[in-house]
């Protein structure tokens, strides 16, 4: 079993060429290729891909997607050796890392790596490989040289897996992101903030990004893009056909796909005209007042949900009818907060959490830019209830409602009895 001396890198992008330069300095012949004519001054270069893997005992590919890595192939697939090992680690979807594997046989190395250039250089990386035992035990030495090697199962696995850990990526700029704003929203300087995210579980990501989170000048380019990290939450929420999300909360950032991934925390929070229909429908509640409604909602706007169990489905005049013009009486003991705000272009979604008193209602909200300003087009809700003790704020004693389920009488022995489907009662919990 000999390990690969001659190494093809197709692909010098940032990662490819940190690859290739890492090779390089521990002693591999290698040759790089790239299908934009890009050079690197660290390694041999060459303008045809066939030259560059025809005497090579591995190409290892660094490519952007999995289009990329088929076109490529199918372009030097004639030129491979026999006992050539390509060697993947560019991120694509499971279903084609399974097609990349059937085609090349034991040949092939599905290598996704987790880390960034830096990591690549230092010979840091995570290196997620999924290959024939004998094959991997050929690459192992060529692995190792770039990092940790986490033996796989099989391609698609490897390949669920990165997008797994680009998704936790995902998850930790936006929550940074979120962070950052609410920051702002405070007053508080940017500086202190990052010095406190330090201590916590974003430290790492932090530390790592600060020029970035300050929009200080940046002498080098960006390690992992926007447009690669939204690339590839696309693709985890095509092969999971769940929701996701992430992928639209990259794919919509204004700072550019080839911007490094912290400037999407640094994207400032929705501007207030989205936000102020949401503000009038809190006032409308506080209030009492069904004028606030009216300035929030479309006339033709409809409020829907489930109440006592059946559909429930009101336009505006109609909800605003249930409103008394003044507050309610636990109104000190109510609470309401936005909980997201997302704009699609002329379009906007938002939910908001309102707890009063037993119930905790979930509102869901459509919103469109109309020629009078942001106004909500659609309302559906969630209503929760739960029991409150006899002690506590919004408690009288007596029956609880409950969406026509039997109802605990506190204090009644554990009698119960049913609700009456009663119509919702003006500024009570139950108007919606």
């Amino acid at each position: 079993m000999t390990t690969p001396h001659t190494i093809a890198v197709l692909g010098l992008g940032r990662m490819g060429r940190a690859i290739a330069t890492r090779l390089a300095a521990r002693g591999r012949d290698v040759v790089g290729w790239t299908r934009s004519g890009r050079t690197a001054d660290t390694v041999r270069t060459t303008g045809d891909p066939n030259e560059a893997v025809a005497n090579t005992d591995l190409v290892v590919l660094a490519l952007f997607d999995g289009a990329a890595c088929r076109q490529v192939l199918d372009r030097v697939h004639g030129s491979l050796r026999a006992d050539t090992i390509v060697l993947n680690t560019s991120t694509i979807a499971p279903a084609e890392a399974a097609e990349l594997a059937r085609w090349l046989g034991p040949a092939y190395v599905h290598a996704p790596v987790l880390g960034s250039v830096p990591a690549a250089a230092a010979g840091g990386l995570e290196i997620l490989a999924a290959a024939d035992r004998s094959t991997l035990g050929r690459v192992r030495p060529v692995l190792e040289a770039l990092g940790t090697v986490r033996p796989l199962g099989d391609a698609a696995t490897a390949a669920a897996l990165k997008l797994i850990a680009n998704s936790s990526l995902t998850g930790a700029v936006l929550a940074l992101r979120d962070s950052l704003r609410q920051a702002d929203a405070l007053g508080l300087p940017r500086d202190q903030v990052l010095d406190v995210l330090e201590l916590g579980g974003l430290g790492g990501l932090v530390a790592r990004k600060r020029p970035f989170l300050l929009g200080e000048p940046v002498a080098a380019t960006a390690q992992f893009t926007i447009g690669a990290l939204a690339k590839d939450m696309a693709l985890l929420a095509a092969a999971s056909d769940l929701p996701l999300h992430s992928a639209t909360g990259l794919a919509l950032t204004e700072a550019g796909p080839e911007a490094d991934i912290a400037v999407a925390a640094t994207v400032p929070a929705v501007e207030d005209a989205v936000l102020e229909p949401l503000r009038a429908y809190v006032r409308g509640h506080a209030t009492g007042d069904p004028a606030h409604f009216r300035d929030a909602f479309l006339p033709t706007a409809r409020i829907e949900g489930i109440r006592d169990g059946a559909h429930v489905s009101w336009r505006v005049d109609e909800y605003c009818a249930l409103f008394p013009g003044r507050p309610a009486p636990d109104e000190a003991d109510r609470t309401r907060r936005i909980d997201s705000a997302d704009v699609y272009g002329t379009v906007a979604t938002a939910t908001m959490t309102l707890s009063h008193s037993a119930d905790t209602f979930t509102d869901v909200f459509l919103l469109i830019r109309a020629d009078s300003g942001w106004r909500i087009a659609n309302k559906v809700y969630h209503r929760h209830h739960q029991h409150l003790r006899p002690w506590e704020p919004g408690a009288t004693g007596g029956p609880a409602r409950h969406d026509g389920r039997c109802l605990h009488r506190p204090g009644g022995g554990g009698r119960t009895r049913r609700a009456r489907h009663a119509g919702p009662r003006p500024g009570g919990p139950g108007a919606r």
